[in-house]
């Protein structure tokens, strides 16, 4: 039987994705385009909006115990293929999963190789937050303005989608977690494990007593969880069937 708390308080608060979305807008389709070929469709979560009424029932249906969200009859759980197809990231495969390495980078080199800055100026913006070095967010929003190389701008875009986005750790900072695995991206990783194992763990935790903050990428849960519902009058989730699916 699942234990379900009569109100759950969860917090999903993120910031500066509405910056991430103006600059997304100013560009032009020539610099979208090498997005979409560099890293698929990501932006579009730049649009889901998060309902925390709606994370709060997911919360309250979440059976910890066996790692999916359950109502009367019906078992729902994301699945690694559902999240690869959510994610549309042309340059992950499937089979060549994201472990950390024993023998990387220092924060400061990925930074550099990344970002395309000399030493000093990246030297200058890392800042140190709890046990993990990190880069504030503003610091890489006014180099994705003026960076004179596209595809840098584009790199540096894309990391922040992965802090921001889905692991906002840190408010407003890029950390040392995320800046490997975005790092590995160029040899194909995928990073649908680690989202997954994220998720399923601050969804456990909020559970298990009644609040927390949950920290993943709220908007790729919701993405899928949209995706199991027909939409009835441009309302979502209104019928539930087992035979149609966006993801499909």
């Amino acid at each position: 039987m699942s234990k379900l708390w009569d109100f759950t308080r969860i917090s999903v608060t993120q910031k500066n994705l509405h910056e991430l979305k103006e600059i997304w807008d100013q560009w032009d389709d020539e610099i979208k385009q090498l997005f979409y070929r560099e890293y698929g469709n990501l932006s579009y979560l730049l649009d889901v909006k998060v309902d925390n009424h709606l994370f709060r029932a997911l919360t309250q249906y979440w059976n910890h115990a066996y790692s999916y969200f359950t109502s009367g009859k019906v078992d729902l759980v994301p699945t690694v293929e559902e999240y690869t197809t959510l994610l549309r990231c042309p340059r992950i495969q499937v089979d060549k999963v994201y472990s950390r390495v024993a023998n990387v980078l220092t924060f400061l080199k990925r930074l550099m190789n990344i970002t395309g800055m000399s030493e000093p100026w990246v030297a200058a913006q890392i800042k140190q937050k709890g046990d993990s070095k990190c880069i504030p967010w503003k610091s890489l929003r006014d180099l994705i303005l003026v960076h004179p190389n596209t595809k840098k701008r584009v790199n540096i875009f894309t990391l922040s989608i992965y802090e921001l986005v889905i692991f906002p750790k840190v408010l407003g900072h890029v950390d040392n977690a995320v800046l490997d695995l975005f790092d590995r991206l160029d040899k194909r990783v995928t990073p649908v494990s680690i989202i997954l194992a994220k998720t399923f763990r601050y969804l456990s935790a909020c559970q298990r007593v009644g609040e927390g903050r949950f920290i993943e990428c709220a908007q790729l849960l919701l993405a899928w969880f949209h995706g199991h519902f027909w939409k009835v009058e441009k309302v979502f989730y209104r019928v539930f069937s087992e035979d149609y699916s966006p993801l499909k």
